[in-house]
């Protein structure tokens, strides 16, 4: 029983030894990363709990100080603040950085290209696009971790816009990039200006509608608060939100961590876009009894928007780097019968 006993308990302290040494060995990770997103929105519950995700799989490995509604830096200003190391990462979207490179575009919000997220989604993860990308990002020092597509996005207007004719002198927010050159077109004048002070803009009438988010994020936002037009569902703009960490940070990072974090984001993305597959029907439910006007735009209206985007992707495209995405997205697209030979 003796001989018994002392084994057991040697066994014991082995094990307890063992667990300790793990313990003590233990890498771990913290990140600081920053969304425009406001937390009572409904991607900001989204980031939310992809946080808790991250550091409940890395039973703790992992910490993440989620900074809401750009509140260390401007939306615009995310990317390199995440390149420089004032953050870690960056949870807004590639399209707020063409002005560093045309390609960005293409990463960020194609615009008159896929009908759904799911089909952008597969041109990201099947369709070589993630690998496409990658090149572009570590150019800039950054690592792409992933994206998140909530779908179609919906204006938010004082005035009817239920046709291309509608958009002629109708001043809106725009986000920067290819979108300002497309709107131009169409007769409308697009004003580039922060997701955080559309609010404001709108409040006050120095725009007069914004091209903010998908519905859902909009109620959030209290957008329609402000103004009673919209227009549903949407067709003309489907941004990729990404997050794209500092490429030595990510480096850094132990194997299973980074797994852990894209294996999350490719969660996100899935609950996302199923999550506004029901919320923005839903908003719209709510918007309509709240006597906001929706509208939906003929087949034939859409056309015109779709032929004017793609007639501006050549135009944008003016870097290597995004004429290489153009004709990645352009190759797939063929392929979904989305787009002509």
């Amino acid at each position: 029983m003796k001989i018994l006993t002392k084994a057991a308990c040697a066994v014991g302290v082995a094990a307890l030894m063992s667990a300790t040494a793990m313990t003590a060995t233990a890498e771990t990770t913290s990140l600081r990363i920053q969304t425009h997103y406001a937390p009572e929105t409904v991607s900001g519950k989204l980031a939310a709990e992809f946080v808790d995700n991250v550091q409940t799989m890395s039973n703790g490995e992992i910490e993440i100080e989620m900074f809401y509604s750009s509140s260390v830096v401007k939306s615009v200003e995310t990317f390199d603040a995440a390149a420089t190391g004032i953050v870690d990462c960056d949870m807004t979207g590639g399209a707020y950085q063409t002005g560093k490179n045309a390609a960005f575009q293409f990463v960020g919000d194609i615009m008159g290209g896929y009908d759904t997220p799911y089909q952008q989604l597969s041109w990201l993860y099947y369709g070589g696009g993630l690998e496409a990308a990658q090149e572009l990002y570590n150019k800039y020092d950054m690592q792409l971790v992933g994206w998140w597509v909530y779908g179609q996005e919906s204006f938010a207007s004082s005035k009817p816009i239920a046709n291309v004719e509608d958009f002629k002198d109708w001043k809106f927010r725009s986000p920067p990039g290819m979108e300002t050159k497309i709107f131009e077109k169409l007769g409308a004048k697009p004003i580039v200006m922060d997701f955080t002070e559309i609010f404001t803009a709108l409040e006050t009438g120095i725009i007069d509608g914004a091209d903010a988010s998908g519905l859902a994020n909009n109620v959030g936002l209290g957008l329609y608060d402000l103004v009673k037009y919209a227009n549903y569902p949407g067709f003309h703009s489907m941004p990729s939100d990404h997050l794209a960490c500092n490429k030595a940070r990510w480096d850094a990072m132990p194997e299973s961590h980074r797994r852990i974090m894209s294996v999350a984001m490719e969660s996100l993305a899935l609950r996302t876009a199923l999550t506004f597959e029901k919320k923005n029907a839903e908003a719209a439910a709510e918007l309509l009894e709240a006597g906001v006007t929706l509208s939906a735009w003929t087949p034939e209206e859409k056309q015109k928007f779709r032929d004017a985007a793609q007639a501006t992707w050549t135009e944008f495209a003016t870097t290597p780097e995004a004429e290489a995405l153009v004709e990645a997205h352009l190759s797939y697209l063929r392929q979904l019968g989305l787009a002509s030979e």
